[in-house]
């Protein structure tokens, strides 16, 4: 059994997961402004409740966005600093893919429509079938996938822009209650490896998708 540590910061719920043969640890932030300015915190509160170091991680498994811009960021930029520093391979998931795989096992459901809010009229646009997600991108409510009845709509898009990307997908049903959450991150690992998929000593980079936006911030 792997000492796993999962981060999370890309959404306004920043979490943490520690994973060892013994338990599994995890600690959930919201309801608060820059939620991912504690992941640090979050991170100390775990390795002391478990007994663990940092050296005796295995794999840090990480959100690499899309989502809140600062957030993106925040949880790519200690990854890096963790893994470099500690020498410790890492695993990155999209946070949409978090999302579907999260509300599919939460909802028994393996047909999963998943809208974030992206600001400014538009959503990050994901489609969750049977394990494997696609159609990643960012668009106007209206421009979405048309799907059938079976999916399931979850995601802060779905609150803001419900009745557009109803008509738009044909979806009906939503649950606006399931965020994503490092614990579901762990699991999502856990398949990957169980695929025969490995984390690696590449250098951890973010998906932003809305890359104008990024590329501004960035001068």
């Amino acid at each position: 059994m792997m000492n796993l540590l999962a981060i999370d910061t890309c959404t306004e719920i920043a979490s943490v997961t520690l994973m060892t043969k013994e338990s599994r640890v995890s600690r959930v932030l919201s309801g608060i402004q820059k939620s991912s300015g504690h992941i640090l915190k979050l991170c100390d509160e775990v390795f002391q409740e478990t007994g663990t170091l940092i050296k005796d991680v295995d794999s840090i498994i990480f959100t690499k966005g899309p989502g809140a811009f600062t957030g993106v960021r925040m949880c790519v930029g200690v990854v890096q600093g963790l893994s470099m520093s500690c020498n410790i391979p890492t695993i990155g998931f999209s946070t949409l893919e978090l999302l579907g795989f999260r509300a599919s096992q939460i909802l028994s459901s393996e047909k999963i429509a998943v809208a974030l809010d992206a600001r400014m009229g538009e959503v990050y646009w994901a489609i969750y079938n049977q394990g494997k997600i696609s159609k990643l991108r960012i668009c106007n409510p209206n421009d979405v996938d048309i799907l059938d009845t079976n999916y399931i709509g979850v995601g802060t898009g779905w609150d803001a822009y419900g009745d557009m990307l109803s008509s738009a997908s044909g979806v009906i049903e939503t649950d606006l209650t399931i965020f994503p959450e490092s614990s579901s991150l762990i699991d999502l690992a856990l398949e990957s490896f169980s695929r025969g998929e490995t984390s690696d000593f590449e250098l951890p980079q973010p998906i932003y998708l809305r890359n104008n936006v990024a590329q501004k911030s960035l001068k």
